[in-house]
């Protein structure tokens, strides 16, 4: 494709329609974003043929000034189809959102909204903009999971549900409003559908010669998906970044288990943590790293090496974020209002993190016999023969905060 023009496939009331866009470009000193169309309409076609039989035509529209158009028209029908990565499912969001808010659903959501924003500014669209502010969750959705875990998390994702539901028509019709699909010429999609035609046969026959193969070939296929299976380079040497948000900040750093037990970047009890995955893989660079506990890990030096030559990328996982904030406030209000997944991560950090440095406060601390130890226990292992705990919570919630204060004062930031 032309670069910085992207076809992109756009799921609205009206059906599924194909149209370009051009992300944000800079051009003698001021940005500009664009979508093929004219004034104040939004060309968008029912398939890429009658994209490509427009674009060929030659007429006016707002993308002839962008510095790559002049490339576009010699693109083919199959080049002027959309990927995966570019299909936006507008009339799709209501069923999207009633999905739980895992990742899929986050990222799904957050490209969506996105597509919908630069719609929204290109084409004046100010009744979409005032529904994308409607519900402070839709500005968190590139943020992942996290602004949606635990009780304010639960309240943002239920009033991103609300606006949908009762706002998400408006969007739609506003949207729909400035579509339209230009007349264009038949011989020229008829040439197009032909460019199409021929590109399916061709895959068609790759895939029959692929699967009339012998033996050694698909040994040799099932052996490439195998690869493709492969664990990443991070849980292939059995370390982990891990993400912790404590004190209204984020904070970077890597934990391993040898033994099953818990094993921190980190020294004499203090763990070592950067507040960005970049700041963290150029810390990882530093010869002082070697003095820490993690560098008696057999794989460390694989993470060194990657470190030192530039090309260590640290990527969390969602099983390895720590979201100690906002943990307090919810024990205040008692069980029924705490996150148990939030919860039985946080009291997982804890736990390690005093193991690895001999403390056995926090052990102490949750052990069911104490009142935080039995409440936790009560949100985690549930057990309908027990007594739940009973307000004030206010012990609970002293100890909660003296043990995430302790933790706190062991992470040693660079």
């Amino acid at each position: 494709m032309a670069q910085d023009i992207v076809p992109i496939e756009l799921g609205l009331p009206q059906g599924d329609l194909v149209t370009l866009w051009a992300p944000r470009w800079r051009e003698e000193g001021e940005e500009w974003e664009a979508f093929l169309g004219h004034d104040e309409n939004l060309y968008a076609f029912p398939d890429p043929a009658h994209l490509a039989a427009f674009v060929r035509s030659g007429a006016d529209n707002d993308l002839d000034d962008h510095p790559a158009w002049h490339v576009v028209p010699a693109l083919s029908a199959v080049d002027l189809s959309p990927d995966e990565d570019h299909q936006y499912d507008l009339v799709g969001v209501p069923e999207l959102v009633a999905e739980p808010p895992d990742t899929w659903t986050i990222n799904e959501l957050s490209e969506i909204v996105e597509m919908a924003r630069s719609l929204a500014e290109v084409c004046e669209l100010e009744t979409v903009t005032e529904i994308l502010q409607a519900a402070e969750g839709f500005d968190l959705l590139d943020e992942g999971t996290l602004p949606f875990s635990g009780k304010e998390g639960q309240r943002r994702w239920k009033r991103i549900c609300q606006v949908v539901a009762e706002r998400w028509d408006e969007l739609l019709d506003a949207i729909d409003a400035v579509v339209t699909a230009p007349d264009v010429d038949s011989t020229a999609v008829a040439t197009a559908e032909s460019e199409l035609a021929e590109a399916l046969e061709g895959d068609d026959e790759t895939s029959s010669a692929e699967s009339s193969a012998g033996t050694s070939e698909v040994d040799e296929v099932d052996g490439t998906a195998e690869e493709e299976e492969e664990p990443g380079f991070w849980r292939e040497i059995g370390i982990d970044p891990i993400r912790i948000i404590t004190g209204g900040s984020d904070y970077y750093s890597l934990r391993c288990y040898l033994d099953d037990e818990p094993v921190f970047l980190g020294s004499d009890g203090s763990i070592d943590v950067c507040t960005s995955p970049r700041a963290l893989a150029r810390y990882l660079a530093e010869d002082k790293v070697d003095n820490s506990d993690l560098a008696r890990v057999a794989t460390w030096s694989r993470v060194k090496s990657k470190a030192t030559a530039g090309e260590l990328q640290v990527e969390v996982e969602p099983d390895n974020t720590y979201l100690l904030d906002g943990l307090d406030n919810d024990l205040a209000e008692g069980p029924s209002e705490v996150d148990p997944t939030q919860l039985d991560l946080a009291e997982e950090l804890l736990y390690d993190a005093a193991s690895w440095a001999g403390d056995e406060s926090v052990d102490a601390a949750l052990h069911p016999s104490e009142r935080l130890g039995w409440m936790v226990s009560f949100v985690l292992r549930p057990d309908p023969n027990r007594l739940p705990p009973t307000p004030p919570f206010d012990d609970e919630v002293a100890k909660w905060r003296e043990l995430v204060e302790g933790f706190e004062a062991r992470l040693r930031v660079h």
